[in-house]
């Protein structure tokens, strides 16, 4: 089974099993909705003078994008096929967030001023029937969300949810010194993508006047990336240029090396696409059965507590039926005769049930009221603030996951009322666990 083909399994599974409890649940799959709907994407990042639109090029073969030392593009561009029912040509931003087609619709929340600099390009290229490649505009080291008009590291973290491999680029002169490439890299990939995704790349190293010259900028960027991303070891970093641009027919074999181990990486996202969709959906499937597992917890609580309740009721209520009338005959004088009376002189009938009845009802209307306004409402909030106590913390990943799944219990919480805690979830549950051992095993052994 070809990765499209198993995609579109997975898509069509997903759909029929999960949606329908994200809903339930409060889950939100906007991401993991977006993703199964298109293809699979490749982000490009960098400063302004870093070489992104000269790669794009050269990859595809063709003259795309505008290239040049100062900053040519302030866009983000969407780089891919036509499909059948595409025209040739660009669409503009308002066009894209608006299709439901795409997986841009998130994009809308950032403004008029994001939809002047969103496009797309369709390029007639095979490399781009199962692809699409987005250029983005020049990280730069002044900007505020202010100027641009947007908020940029907002619109970069939302396409590095979508995107299946990121590379960043960077040039020897500006070696991740850039204010931008450091929020990036500090802040916003971490949240949204694996670092198995991201390709740290150096180009241009051809500006470098010797070898010592290339060896200080290497230095300088392998600092400047353990400082950003907080780890000790040093990610690998790609060093390349572009013979079009020096103008050498006969470049030195190491680095035409890397670029072609760089461009098999970005030409093999659709590979890519089906292991990010899984682990999105097993990410988000653990996310949706810790939910349940605490629903299950919280329903057990409140029916513990209404059984509670209803043995108090009992009580209650046969104290009323024996005690009610008699109370209301030393009172009033009123029955002439009570139901225990009736009972000890073997004549009882229907004119001994009305005073009774009434009793019971009352009780009945005054606990279902003590329990529906008073007791379950300090019960929920109870839960609400000690919700963390009636989790299992036994790994990271489930702590890391709780944290996801946390907001979405509380919502649920909030929202029920005591007829709720009859739900079953166990069942809920059950079938999430089927789709986990049964469907989502095996499409994991399809892509090994």
């Amino acid at each position: 089974m070809n990765e499209k083909t198993l995609q579109g399994t997975i898509e069509s599974k997903v759909r029929e099993v999960l949606f329908p409890f994200f809903e339930r649940y409060d889950i939100d799959s906007s991401n993991l909705d977006a993703i199964l709907k298109w293809k699979p994407i490749v982000l490009i990042l960098g400063n302004y003078s870093s070489g992104k639109s000269t790669f794009i090029n050269e990859l595809l073969g063709k003259q795309i994008q505008r290239t040049g030392q100062a900053p040519t593009d302030d866009s983000f561009t969407i780089i891919t096929a036509p499909g059948p029912e595409d025209k040739a040509g660009e669409v503009r931003g308002a066009a894209l967030v608006n299709d439901d087609r795409l997986p841009f619709s998130s994009l809308k929340s950032y403004g008029e001023q994001l939809l002047a600099h969103f496009r797309m390009k369709f390029v007639e290229s095979p490399l781009l029937e199962n692809l699409v490649i987005v250029d983005s505009p020049g990280m730069m080291d002044s900007v505020t969300e202010k100027g641009r008009g947007y908020d940029f590291l907002g619109v970069v973290g939302d396409l590095t949810k979508l995107a299946d491999f990121i590379v960043l680029m960077f040039d020897p002169h500006k070696a991740g010194t850039i204010k931008e490439t450091y929020s990036t890299i500090r802040n916003t990939l971490p949240g949204t993508s694996g670092e198995d995704r991201i390709a740290f790349v150096m180009s241009r190293i051809d500006d470098c006047d010797n070898l010592a010259d290339l060896v200080r900028s290497y230095g300088t960027l392998c600092w400047n990336l353990s400082q950003m991303t907080g780890r000790k070891d040093i990610p690998r970093i790609y060093l390349t240029y572009s013979p079009s641009a020096t103008g050498r027919s006969e470049p030195l074999e190491v680095w035409m090396d890397e670029r072609k181990e760089l461009s098999e990486k970005i030409l093999a996202a659709p590979e890519l696409r089906v292991s990010n969709i899984l682990q999105r959906v097993d990410k988000q499937t653990n996310e949706l059965k810790m939910v349940m597992e605490a629903m299950v917890r919280f329903c057990t609580g409140g029916r513990r507590l209404i059984k509670r309740m209803a043995l108090i009721t009992l009580v209650l209520s046969l104290l009323s039926v024996s005690l009610m009338d008699i109370i209301l005959k030393n009172l009033t004088g009123f029955p002439a005769e009570t139901l225990v009376s009736a009972v000890i002189s073997r004549s009882v009938d229907i004119r001994h049930a009305p005073v009774p009845a009434v009793g019971l009802g009352l009780i009945i209307i005054i606990m279902g009221f003590l329990f529906s306004r008073i007791l379950f409402p300090i019960y929920s909030k109870k839960f609400q603030k000690n919700v963390d106590r009636f989790v299992l913390f036994d790994t990271p990943y489930k702590e890391h996951t709780w944290e996801r799944a946390k907001e979405s219990v509380l919502n649920l919480v909030k929202r029920a009322t005591w007829g709720d805690i009859f739900y079953s979830h166990h069942k809920n549950i059950e079938k999430i666990e089927i789709f986990i051992s049964h469907d989502l095993q095996g499409y994991f052994k399809n892509i090994k």
